[in-house]
């Protein structure tokens, strides 16, 4: 009858689990975003998609730029060394989780031990000895959820690592993509002012011309020169930065590319990315890549109080091995050689000086900081989301008035070279006409190529459709 009650009360004590119960903390944040789709004045916006249902390689239409992803995801330094934390991450869970099963272990021995026996005179006897057995070392009896406890913040933190990784994957995206719209812009850029220097040259040809045969004074001249050099410091501005960002696209993809690369859509093409359907805040707790890694982390410090509350009980370890041990190796597999032992013991510090209630208060500590980090990040999500709904509103502003600004400079180069050649005008007023278009056809490409940034960045912020690299239930495998 006692036999069977201590079986009942282990049994009870294994089902023990210290932790404290985990509610998701308000995500704090209103239910609805500033700007939707249908207030934005986005292109298609009838066939928007949410984010969560699009993969890259359908959110991308250039094909170029595709290309330059799925290399940057397979040859990144820092991706791959992303991909290797994962591993140390998982391999750590692996070791934790092995102690919640006993280990085996089996040994043999044979040992020849010669003494001296004095015995009515001077004589040596030899003994031999031979044995094997198999046995389990001290294994703790998991009674109060300690080993469980770590064991499922070990699996936590991997799978906080793997959404960490699968962060960093977005953010690559979203990097070789702002190279790509930067170098592309510099090129068009660089295209505009080849053919503004063009021009400008052959104007100084004219103004060389009218000088020497007096029909201008000098100043138009000089002006018209300075007109070249403008360009010129211009242009190699441009190359600057174009190769500035190429540079930068070679190291993110992690390979050498082609230069230049092959031609892709323009950038003012509509097509060059699908337009989004944002969703609601709530969708961005699951779909968010670095939401998911900090409840991994909230969870894995609400498993350490509970391990560290089980600190307060017994610990209690499990031994055994059986065998056979002979002094003659025939015959020593046999009943009349068997040997075994087994045996119980628990400990429990009596006093620690505070030890282990600094353990659980410094759990708790980390908990509650892994709390307010996980609101911020869903905070922080919000207003990712909130600012690039406002930009693409906003961009598509600017570039439908900066278009109108392009027509109007354009005009007034064509009303400015008129009047200059009827004599209404000085030359200067041509020049500053020149100056004005190219300026606001540069500026047209820079909003151009924001635009689509702020696109890609909107993709990003709502998680991205990207396959996850993530595993519900790694096993020990």
């Amino acid at each position: 009858m006692k036999r069977g009650a201590w079986c009942v009360a282990l049994a009870l004590l294994a089902g023990c689990n210290l932790t404290p119960t985990y509610a998701p903390p308000p995500p704090d944040v209103p239910e609805r975003f500033p700007a939707t789709p249908s207030s934005a004045p986005m292109a298609n916006a009838s066939k928007a998609v949410p984010a969560h249902a699009l993969a890259w390689p359908a959110f991308f239409q250039d094909p170029v730029l595709r290309d330059l992803i799925a290399q940057a995801l397979a040859n990144n330094r820092d991706l791959g060394a992303a991909t290797a934390r994962i591993a140390q991450a998982r391999a750590q869970f692996r070791i934790q989780q092995s102690q919640r099963l006993p280990d085996l272990e089996v040994s043999g021995s044979a040992q020849r031990l010669r003494t001296p026996v004095v015995v009515g005179g001077d004589s040596r006897v030899t003994v031999d000895s031979y044995a094997v057995q198999a046995g389990v070392p001290a294994f703790e009896l998991d009674f109060w959820g300690r080993v469980a406890n770590l064991t499922d913040s070990a699996q936590r933190q991997y799978l906080a690592t793997v959404e960490a990784r699968q962060s960093f994957r977005l953010s690559l995206i979203a990097g070789v993509a702002a190279s790509y719209y930067a170098m592309r812009a510099a090129e068009e850029g660089i295209v505009l002012a080849d053919k503004s220097l063009d021009s400008r040259r052959k104007t100084l040809e004219l103004a060389q011309l009218r000088m020497d045969v007096g029909l201008t004074s000098s100043v138009d001249y000089h002006q018209s020169y300075a007109l070249v050099t403008q360009a010129q410091t211009q242009l190699a501005q441009l190359n600057r930065n174009r190769e500035q960002a190429f540079q930068l696209l070679q190291v993110l993809v992690g390979v050498p590319l082609q230069d230049p690369l092959p031609p892709g859509l323009p950038i003012e093409d509509v097509r060059q990315l699908a337009v989004l359907d944002p969703g609601l805040p709530s969708a961005l707790l699951n779909e968010r890549p670095d939401i998911r890694a900090a409840e991994h982390r909230l969870l894995a410090a609400n498993a350490n109080i509970g391990a560290a509350r089980a600190l307060y009980f017994p610990t209690i370890a499990l031994t055994g091995s059986g065998g056979y041990a002979s002094d003659e190796l025939s015959g020593l597999v046999s009943d009349s050689n068997r040997v075994w032992s087994f045996g119980v013991g628990a400990v429990l510090p009596l006093l620690d000086w505070g030890r282990r209630r600094a353990r659980v208060d410094m759990a708790r500590a980390e908990r509650d900081e892994r709390e307010m980090a996980y609101q911020s990040a869903v905070q922080n999500a919000f207003r990712e989301v909130a600012d690039g709904l406002s930009a693409a509103r906003r961009n598509a502003e600017q570039i439908q008035a900066q278009e109108r600004a392009v027509e109007v400079q354009s005009a007034l180069v064509v009303t400015a070279q008129d009047r200059y050649d009827v004599g209404l005008t000085p030359y200067l007023e041509v020049l500053d006409a020149e100056r004005n278009r190219f300026a606001a056809e540069q500026n047209l490409l820079q909003l151009r190529a924001l635009a689509l940034q702020d696109r890609v960045n909107l993709y990003t912020a709502l998680g991205g459709g990207d396959e996850s690299y993530s595993e519900a239930s790694p096993s020990p495998r």
